[in-house]
């Protein structure tokens, strides 16, 4: 599905150049789960905003359903994030001046799904997240354990071939927690391939396969 070779990613200090990424070489089928752990600072969720063409990075070749993302336009890049990819980010980024519904069906009106089959979306997935009572209300009306819910939500609303998941469940309590890791563990045994960033053991056991970063490189496990 996706293959990142010899990617580096550093910035530039003056003279100083610090490595984010270094020589990161991974190959992710289709199908796989897997779970990238490591110290803060070492360079996990870079890692993913590479993989969701989020981050550009310096040095490297980024293939991805045959595309090569290294030579597209921002623009290109954009449209395949758009239509292959759900992120879950780790500081929710939901629109502040959007409702829940709104937030949840954004993913939806990029792919010019017709407005009836939106509806029927978002009420599918407000319902399977249990915050049907919250969707008009705004992200700042909303607790962190809850906006989190709505950024899950958003992820995956369009059902996306792949989903990236940093701290998924960093703001949930245990019981949440377990929740969103079942439903994530369900969705992958339907088809999709999920890579989350954890610092969770047992989050990352969910996964069936553990990268190890530190200092930007993927440790030989």
């Amino acid at each position: 599905m996706l293959e990142l070779k010899g990617i580096y990613k550093w910035v530039n200090t003056g003279n100083h150049r610090t490595f984010l990424l270094k020589d990161v070489d991974l190959t992710v089928k289709e199908g796989e789960f897997i779970s990238i752990m490591g110290p803060s600072g070492s360079g996990k969720s870079t890692l993913l905003n590479v993989i969701g063409m989020l981050d550009e990075f310096n040095e490297g070749e980024y293939n991805f359903l045959n595309e090569s993302v290294h030579k597209l336009k921002e623009k290109q890049r954009s449209a395949l994030y758009k239509q292959y990819i759900g992120f879950v980010f780790q500081a929710y980024h939901l629109i502040d001046e959007l409702t829940v519904y709104e937030n949840i069906e954004t993913p939806l009106i990029y792919q010019n799904i017709k407005s009836s089959d939106r509806k029927a979306m978002v009420a599918d997935i407000l319902d399977r997240f249990q915050i049907v009572g919250k969707k008009d209300l705004f992200p700042t009306q909303l607790s962190g354990g809850q906006q989190q819910l709505v950024g899950i939500a958003r992820a995956l609303i369009a059902n996306p071939k792949l989903l990236l998941a940093d701290e998924p469940t960093g703001n949930l309590n245990s019981k949440q927690g377990e929740e969103i890791m079942n439903l994530f563990k369900q969705l992958n045994h339907e088809g999709m391939t999920i890579i989350q960033v954890t610092h969770s053991e047992k989050n990352a056991a969910y996964g069936s396969h553990i990268i190890n970063l530190l200092d930007g490189m993927i440790q030989n496990n």
